[in-house]
């Protein structure tokens, strides 16, 4: 199971840390991601870390603001957000494949099909 926390409402270029924490025996050895979907909107990826944390992906909205980490033995994945948009809001979600460690390329970790499992969400708003 994963549980997301963290959200809240904060202002325009303030920063938020998302927290994703993980139980059973997998996590160390899933790949990790986080998406978001906005009101009436599509789920958008956001961000995927591989299993060891060595390697990450951004999508183009958030690259140079938003940082993917990891700590495999706390069982938690992070989302620090920084210079923060009102186009930010949205409910973020976290994800795991927890058949695989590695994230690929952009088109593969991008794929929400490729996350068999998923945390429940939290509101992010920012407000101009």
């Amino acid at each position: 199971q994963l549980q997301a926390s963290g959200g809240g409402l904060v202002q325009a270029g303030g920063s938020l840390r998302l927290s994703c924490a993980a139980s059973g025996r997998t996590f160390s050895s899933s790949a990790m991601g986080w998406f978001r979907q906005a009101p009436g909107k599509e789920r958008d990826f956001v961000a995927a870390i591989n299993w060891s944390g060595g390697s990450t992906i951004y999508a183009d909205s958030v690259k140079g603001r938003f940082t993917i980490s990891r700590d495999n033995a706390k069982n938690t994945v992070y989302l620090q957000m920084n210079s923060l948009k009102p186009e930010d809001t949205a409910v973020y979600y976290c994800a795991a494949q927890r058949q695989s460690g590695v994230i690929g390329t952009y088109s593969y970790a991008s794929r929400a099909a490729r996350y068999d499992s998923w945390g429940q969400g939290t509101q992010v708003t920012v407000s101009s």
